[in-house]
């Protein structure tokens, strides 16, 4: 499998994040069915930013830490989008990570 078709996979749950609702990355690789693949998820996150219809922001780890706030222009560009859609960050910490949690459905190929 290529990195590219890869991506696009991680792309198309992306964008089915509901909005005010976040994911993990090693979610969308266990929905991929590719459950050790968390850190190819970010590295396709963070290729995403000219994408303006991929909303990385929603894409944190499996804490609810936002790891990829640095790839974001702007140091508080990620939280500032996540506050925006009523999502309450404090230290770079998700409040309430459970109830803003969005699970992907997992794809059996």
């Amino acid at each position: 499998m290529s990195n590219d078709n890869f991506f696009e996979r991680v792309y198309a749950i992306a964008k089915q994040i509901p909005y005010g609702k976040v994911t993990s990355y090693g979610a969308i690789a266990k929905a991929l069915g590719t459950a050790r693949s968390a850190r190819m998820v970010g590295w396709a996150m963070n290729a995403s930013h000219n994408l303006e219809d991929v909303p990385a922001h929603r894409v944190v780890n499996r804490k609810g830490l936002l790891t990829g706030k640095l790839h974001f222009d702007g140091t508080n560009l990620m939280q500032q989008l996540l506050e925006n859609e009523g999502i309450t960050v404090i230290d770079n910490q998700i409040v309430d990570f459970e109830k803003h949690f969005w699970q992907p459905e997992v794809r059996i190929e």
